[in-house]
Parts: C-alpha cells; structure tokens; sequence
C-alpha cells in the first residue's frame, strides 16, 4: 500500500501531529509512506529513511496555484504508484480531488474543524471534504456537524463517514518523561513561582482560543478574599496577531494583574509546561473540533477546566478527570478553577490518573493510527 499525505503546512498544530505519526506508523507496517506540504517546523523531525517528503505551496488557496498542484499531484500519484491520497485541508483538498478522480485512486479526507460554513459559497468551498471516499471525523461533535450542515453533498452509497477519535503519543505525554532538570531550567527561564498554584492556558493567541476570558476570570479571582495565591500562564505564539497581543497585554495591566499573569510565546516541549502546572484551562469561546489541550492535559495527569461546547465534552470525564464550564462566562470559569485550587492533593491526584487512563483508552495515537490504517485496507480491497 502507498499513501500520500497531503496537509498545507507542518507545524505543532493537532492535524499536524496526526499527519506525522500517521506517515511514521504506515512505514513500520509494511507501507510506502509519502507527504505533500508548503513547508513547517515538523519537517525536521520527519525520518527521510521512512517517509518521502515533496514540498508544494499547497497551503495557498490561488486558484493558479491549486491548478499546478493538480498538476503536481497527479505527476506524483503515477510515478510513485499511489493507491490512497489523504487530504488534511481545504485548498488542498480541491487538487487532491480532481487528481484522483483523473488516476482512479481513493480519496480520503478528514474534517479537522468547523469552517466558515455561513454562505453558501463558503459552504461550497468546504464541501471538497465531503466528496471523498472515506470521510474521517476527528470527534463525534464534527460528525453531527457533517451530518447536520453537508447532507445534500454526502452521497451514503459512494462515500463512507466515520469517526476516529485523533489521538496522542502518550509516551511523549508523560509526567516521567519531563526530567527535573529541564523542568527546572522552564522554571528559572520564565521566573515561575512554583510556591503558587499555576493556571496553565496552551493554545495560539487568537480571539476564539478565549485568552480574554481568561484574563477575565484571572481578574474576578483576584478580587477574592478567601484565594490561595496563584500564577496564570497564557502559552502559545501570536502567528503575527500584533494588534490581539497588544490588546490582551492591555487588559492585563488595566486589571494590574502583570505579577499574576505571564504570557510565553514558545515552549520547546509542551509537556514541560503541562509539568509545572497545577492546573490546565481551555477557555475556547467557539466549539474545539477535538479538544486537544485536554487530552494532552489529562495525559499529563493533570485537571482540566474547559468549555462546555464543542469536542471537550467527549474528550473529559466530567467530575472526575475535569470541569466543564459555560462557555463565554468569566464568572463560571472562576468558579470553576476556584473549584479545584480548593481540592486536596490527594483528590487533585486522584484526577490525574483517571484523566491519563482515560487518554490511554481512548486517545492514544496507536489506536488512531491503527484505526485509519484498517480502514485504509477496506477501500483497496
């Protein structure tokens, strides 16, 4: 079996990862594992030896530019005998489309987020990721979501739609894999106040990650007597939104919270950041697809607060790994992280390690893995 990937970039992003580690598991079971990207930081990790790696500027939706990758795609399906193209993407998508329907191959694709689905043109734009033969839904959220909004560009005859829950490396997730002293050079890097409880909020600084929520429910905690002293980490990387930074630095000095709130912008190994926190926030104010920052939160053994909307809800155990709280409600996230600053360290623990076999048997990325490969399997049969 050959399989070519096709995603418009390979960052740290959670589509990403699962392109990654797809590619890598296809080559130790007996396939010929091939990616199409722009470019990304991932690439350097990618194995040369185990994976062939073309870059094309698929991540542009040009419309020029999605005709030469048509091109390209199929030049690259018939010299290399592809049997099976995954499209991760939109843009994308489009070439890998009209390339297999030219060759004759499976075409598979998996719906990685919600979209702007408002228009109709929009809509139509989206639908390239209905029309393929296997269409992946990465959480039973996104599958109703499909059900509810592509029907009339689903046809159940040609096309299968399932769900494969995306999945984690989580030995890479690992409380015992983060050395003490990495974790103490993070801690002396950023100044950290170990002595307080820290809030950890992971995620790219954009406005529907909810890092003003956030910031709100930092202030709303501060003004409480009856608090134990604590320290809130934003983590993730601005991707160039200048004016958002500026405007959320701006609201952390209108509430004085500079000494309660620390923005870092990277962090080489997440679950360093995971390690020195007490407590993990998705504060999403528009629906997670899957609800990543909790898995990799519940796997790192620690609790997790977020949003009652979108992937999160299956992703968390409720009561018993996490909280979930109403989403675009500062005063309900307060709570709710006031909540847990308020349980002993024994139930905090006992959180931990429900949230990491909860992620073990569910969310694991061989289980992902193996899950796509088998269904890989049905459609060249």
């Amino acid at each position: 079996m050959k399989v070519l990937q096709v995603i418009p970039r390979l960052g740290f992003g959670g589509a990403e990862a699962g392109c990654y580690d797809l590619a890598h598991y296809l080559s130790e079971n007996d396939c010929k594992s091939y990616i199409v990207t722009s470019g990304g930081e991932l690439i350097k990790y990618i194995r040369k030896d185990k994976v062939k790696l073309f870059k094309l500027p698929v991540h542009s939706k040009n419309p020029i530019l999605i005709l030469i990758n048509f091109i390209l795609i199929t030049l690259i399906i018939l010299i290399y005998n592809i049997n099976i193209v995954h499209a991760r993407s939109r843009a994308p998508a489009w070439s890998c489309l009209w390339a297999t329907k030219l060759t004759r191959r499976k075409f598979v694709t998996t719906f990685h987020g919600t979209y702007n689905y408002k228009s109709s043109l929009k809509k139509f734009y989206n639908s390239v990721m209905v029309r393929s033969d296997l269409i992946i839904a990465g959480s039973n959220f996104i599958f109703s979501h499909i059900c509810k909004n592509y029907e009339k560009f689903l046809e159940p005859k040609k096309r299968k739609l399932l769900v494969i829950f995306r999945g984690i490396n989580t030995d890479f997730f690992s409380q015992k894999k983060v050395s003490e002293n990495k974790l103490n050079q993070f801690i002396q890097e950023w100044k950290i106040d170990i002595s307080k409880f820290i809030i950890l909020l992971p995620g790219r600084l954009t406005f529907w990650k909810g890092q003003e929520l956030f910031i709100e429910s930092m202030n709303i905690l501060n003004q409480q007597i009856d608090i134990k002293p604590f320290y809130g980490i934003i983590l993730g990387d601005g991707q160039g939104r200048k004016v958002y930074y500026k405007k959320l630095l701006s609201l952390v000095q209108k509430y004085r919270l500079n000494t309660k709130v620390k923005f870092i912008s990277s962090c080489k190994e997440i679950p360093i950041a995971y390690k020195v926190s007490n407590l993990v926030v998705s504060s999403s104010i528009e629906p997670e697809a899957f609800g990543r920052v909790s898995i990799e939160a519940q796997s790192m053994e620690k609790p997790i607060v977020a949003s009652d909307i979108g992937g999160s809800k299956e992703t968390i155990i409720k009561d018993k790994s996490g909280l979930l709280f109403k989403s675009g409600d500062p005063i309900a996230l307060a709570e709710k992280i006031k909540e847990i600053m308020n349980y002993q360290d024994n139930t905090l623990q006992s959180m931990g390690i429900e949230g990491r076999k909860n992620v073990i048997k569910k969310f694991d990325v061989e289980k992902m893995c193996n899950s796509t490969f088998l269904e890989y399997k049905k459609l060249i049969k």
